[in-house]
């Protein structure tokens, strides 16, 4: 058996456009996560009830409490703060996520806030093509600042922003729907650096604003295994995570791109503008933690440049290939999930050491989870061994990285209730809790409790008693 120390955090995540719903509702503005969503509403649930926690949030947190959950990771929307990015506060906006965090503090439940969970308000996009221009940059300093002034009396937890180094990879969360394909990684590096710059200012911003205030980046781990033992590919592997994780997690940390980044920016050419003063601001911004979203590892052989590829060329987006350093390749020895991502707790052992040795910080898993479909019977249960199984092998590595050495203080599974998943709806399911509608049909939005939440439950209440297999 497995037990953690007595200060472990034991939690769930969400985010605002998966959950919420209410999408519109008391003020708030569409944001770019609702807009994507909106494309494929013939196809799927979109952001405009999503799973109703709007109207539903006593309730839920009631389950979370019933549940055992003693801190709970979710986000604030953006548009429901300030609707059109950089105007005037939503007051009503302001009082609903009082309302959220004023009920898990009377459940014990510690708030632990992201900022930004890819819903950039969709107005600044339209008035400055969202994060290419500084201008976002500040809008997104006085929304932070607004959120520390209105909840940092009882929230002391933070995260800026989630997953940039994903996010950036991906077009639509990026609102890249018309830029011309020579100009795209051009326009991707000088978002990213702007997202950089909000990242320290927000960071430095809640130290100084958040009395006791804890803050950190929250990353889209890659664990990269080398497809030979031919050095070229154990060295693709490495630069594949370098590229994709260590690159952000190194501006956050130490403020500047590292060399192997810097130099293949430039190459390019898409070396991002800059002002003056972002040396300090991005240097004297420091991280209290880092948070780490991990759901699959990836494996690299090396991919050599050629005429028709000269070097930096990418083909794909998120798991991109990139000539002159790595390719992507299937990994024989795993299973994978329905959806295709492949199943590693070896590797949450892995990146976790990684990251403390290189960082130094302490940690705290943001996500992981098993997405699947999940079958209501006829008798109103959800039997889902698959998601006990797999959330209990990542528990007994997170437990496995403690014993490495590895500082490690809490563990939020993605999700604590159903949500709406980006591409694949209320088809694709994670939560402990199953929220029963489906994705043109709302049914009655009854919460069921799934097996996987008693199991939970027990793990929380014996502090991480794990079975060993």
């Amino acid at each position: 058996m497995k037990k953690f120390n007595d200060n472990f955090l034991w939690g769930a995540s969400s985010s605002a456009f998966q959950i919420e719903g209410a999408w519109d509702e008391n003020g708030k503005g569409m944001s770019v996560a609702d807009y994507n969503s909106f494309q494929r509403s013939a196809l799927q649930a979109d952001t405009k009830v999503a799973s109703d926690f709007y109207h539903h949030f006593e309730e839920d947190i009631k389950l979370m409490k019933e549940l055992g959950l003693n801190v709970y990771r979710f986000s604030i929307s953006w548009s429901r703060i300030i609707p059109d990015g950089d105007g005037e506060v939503n007051q009503a906006g302001v009082d609903f996520y009082n309302r959220v965090i004023d009920c898990l503090v009377e459940h014990d439940i510690q708030p632990f806030i992201t900022l930004y969970h890819f819903d950039l308000p969709f107005a600044l996009v339209e008035k400055y093509n969202g994060w290419e221009n500084r201008e976002c940059v500040n809008a997104f300093q006085r929304y932070a600042q607004v959120c520390y002034q209105a909840f940092g009396d009882r929230v002391k937890d933070w995260q800026v922003n989630n997953e940039q180094n994903l996010m950036i990879r991906v077009n639509e969360r990026m609102n890249m729907y018309q830029v011309e394909p020579k100009d795209a990684e051009k326009v991707r590096a000088q978002m990213d650096y702007h997202m950089f710059v909000a990242h320290a200012l927000a960071t430095t911003d809640c130290h100084k604003i958040v009395e006791g205030g804890k803050i950190g980046p929250s990353v889209s781990s890659t664990m990269t295994y080398p497809s030979s033992t031919k050095p070229e590919d154990v060295w693709a592997a490495r630069m594949n995570d370098n590229f994709k994780t260590n690159y952000a997690l190194e501006m956050y940390c130490f403020g500047t791109y590292p060399d192997y980044y810097e130099k293949y920016l430039r190459n390019l050419e898409i070396y991002p503008e800059t002002l003056p003063e972002d040396p300090e601001i991005l240097k004297s911004a420091k991280p209290d933690f880092i948070a780490v979203n991990y759901y699959r590892t990836l494996v690299a052989s090396y991919l050599p440049a050629d005429e028709m590829h000269p070097v930096g060329t990418k083909e794909k987006d998120i798991d991109f290939d990139l000539y002159g350093y790595f390719k992507i390749e299937p990994n024989q020895h795993l299973k994978a999930s329905q959806y295709g991502a492949q199943i590693d707790p070896m590797g949450l052992r892995l990146v976790l050491n990684d990251y403390y040795r290189q960082y130094r910080l302490p940690l705290i898993i943001t996500e992981n989870g098993l997405g699947t479909p999940d079958v209501l019977t006829e008798d109103q249960h959800v039997h889902d061994d698959y998601r006990i199984d797999y959330i209990r092998d990542h528990i007994a590595a997170c437990h496995d990285a403690i014993n490495d050495g590895v500082e490690l203080f809490g563990y939020c599974p993605w999700s604590a209730i159903d949500l709406l998943s980006s591409h694949q709806g209320f088809k694709k399911r994670y939560g402990f809790i199953y929220v029963n509608r489906e994705d043109h049909d709302l049914k009655d939005l009854s919460r069921i409790k799934k097996d996987s939440f008693y199991w939970y439950q027990e793990v929380i209440r014996n502090n991480g008693l794990v079975e060993v297999k």
